[in-house]
């Protein structure tokens, strides 16, 4: 059994030419020179693979983990002929309209959501806590929807597609708000509510099953975790790391405390749009209050919340340094952006800087 406030990440990487920069069809090729040491995944299509860390107790053993899935696939990657990108769409575009994994489940998938699927082939990250049971997750969910916008921001690392700035930090999560049942959660008073939401929707046949139910958190339906999903793939090892240190510290914390006072739902949508469009770098919607908030005093507020949780887990410091450098500097999609003005918007410059950021070390 899952022991409560354990952590593993999932990351989805993009496949692609290191001469053209695109993507390439490579999943099946990696998946097979990556073995079996590694939880590997062929994902929606062709192009995308996945990685996931085993249950992590320490921050020591989380930043390992992320950090040799990372550098296990982008080996498998070369041995195909391709480079592991972390970024969550591709700079460069598709060469063509992007095909679908040949898997008995996505077929269906592609035959209830029909063109909205092509456009789907993007890459976030998915944060899994260990948690006492299935009514601790659901408060979790709860206590975070307020917050999912913040940590959003802080991911946001797809700035520039089909060769273009899009003028957002976190163009997947535009593309992702297509699916009838994503984004945040409800709130919900019990785990049987939610079971019973979920049921009504795969009895009308808009999802398949429990699993297409994709909020931005959800309990698992087979072991005692919850699951947050609101992340774009990191940039870095490190990013990756410092948002599922805050996620595990703001489960555990939630689990802890009162319940909090449900946010309206149009304010909470229109946060995560500022969000998806600013990232950490601009103004925020604090969706308790429905005010425009500067992202980085958004974030501290995070920091402080499940401060002390990080102490237990030995990740104040990283957690906290990671914030103000990104206060300075920005996050993933600022880096990208930047690469794209200084090389004269080429975006091949952007691909440059993913791939060589995607397995940098953990300084």
């Amino acid at each position: 059994m899952t022991q409560p406030w354990t952590v593993g990440v999932e990351q989805e990487f993009l496949l692609v030419d290191p001469q053209t920069r695109r993507p390439v069809p490579l999943a099946e090729a990696v998946a097979d020179r990556a073995g079996a040491s590694f939880d590997v995944q062929r994902e929606l299509t062709p192009f995308q693979i996945e990685v996931a860390t085993p249950v992590c107790h320490s921050s020591a053993e989380l930043a390992e983990q992320v950090l040799a899935g990372r550098r296990h696939l982008a080996k498998a990657a070369r041995a195909a002929g391709g480079a592991l990108m972390a970024s969550a769409v591709p700079p460069l575009g598709m060469t063509g309209p992007p095909s679908i994994t040949e898997d008995a489940r996505y077929l269906r998938m592609q035959y209830t959501h029909r063109k909205m699927l092509a456009g789907q082939g993007v890459c976030g990250m998915h944060v899994h806590v260990g948690v006492p049971d299935r009514e601790t997750a659901i408060r979790a969910s709860n206590a975070l929807r307020p917050w999912l916008p913040s940590l959003l921001a802080l991911s946001a690392n797809s700035p520039v597609e089909e060769g273009q700035d899009t003028g957002y930090s976190s163009w997947r999560s535009i593309v992702w708000s297509r699916w009838p049942v994503g984004g945040p959660p409800p709130q919900f008073t019990g785990a049987g509510h939610y079971d019973a939401l979920v049921s009504a929707l795969v009895g009308t046949e808009v999802v398949l099953d429990p699993a297409m139910v994709y909020w931005d958190v959800r309990p698992s339906t087979h072991v005692p975790t919850v699951e947050i999903r609101v992340a774009d793939i990191p940039l870095t090892a490190k990013d990756a790391v410092v948002i599922a240190e805050l996620v595990r510290a703001f489960v555990r914390t939630a689990a802890d405390s009162a319940p909090t006072e449900p946010v309206n739902d149009v304010l909470l949508r229109a946060a995560y749009w500022r969000a998806a469009r600013d990232g950490a770098d601009g103004q925020g919607i604090d969706p308790r209050t429905g005010s425009l908030v500067p992202a980085r005093d958004l974030l501290a507020e995070l920091l402080a919340f499940g401060e002390d949780a990080l102490r237990d887990a030995g990740a104040q410091d990283l957690v906290r340094g990671h914030l103000a450098a990104v206060a300075e500097h920005g996050g993933g999609a600022a880096k990208q952006r930047r690469a794209f003005l200084n090389g004269e918007a080429d975006p091949a410059d952007v691909v440059d800087l993913v791939l060589a950021e995607t397995t940098a070390d953990i300084a």
